[in-house]
């Protein structure tokens, strides 16, 4: 091997193009590197924090939702206990009404038997009257003998 201009020539070359690349062409790709991390960083960070959001939304999300289905269940157990009152309170006016119509029925048939009696003693004693007045064949007079035929009407 021998040392020629040549190799020294292409050795000053390459120390040259070196020295320019390391002061003219390096900083400016190794910005571009560096600010390409940099994006890079801050997109993993984003998406980082995304899924953290995301995470606390579903959270926050499932326990909305629990706070609705109580909520709903509330309504629902409240809507069945009134329902329940209702029912009972329908109920208890059927039954007041049943006593009532029962309690107004008794009485209207008590009038009605009080009726029937006294109607029935009136019979009893023109009965009696014309009976009377056919045994002893004359006639009774009913004005003068009210007490005797009222006392009669109450033993019946």
């Amino acid at each position: 091997m021998d040392f020629n201009a040549t190799l020294i020539g292409q050795s000053i070359a390459m120390i040259v193009f070196v020295w320019f690349c390391m002061k003219f062409i390096w900083p400016p790709v190794m910005q571009a590197i560096e600010a390409r991390q940099k994006e890079i960083a801050d997109g993993l960070a984003a998406a980082e924090r995304g899924q953290n959001s995301l995470t606390h939304a579903k959270s926050q999300a499932d326990q909305i939702i629990a706070e609705a289905r109580d909520q709903a269940r509330g309504i629902v157990d409240q809507a069945n206990s009134r329902a329940n009152a209702i029912v009972e309170e329908a109920r208890a006016e059927g039954v007041a009404t049943r006593q009532r119509e029962v309690a107004a029925g008794q009485a209207q048939i008590d009038l009605d038997q009080s009726r029937a009696r006294d109607e029935l003693r009136g019979q009893v004693a023109s009965i009696a009257i014309a009976g009377a007045e056919r045994i002893l064949g004359r006639e009774i007079d009913a004005s003068a003998h009210r007490d005797l035929l009222d006392q009669l009407a109450s033993e019946l």
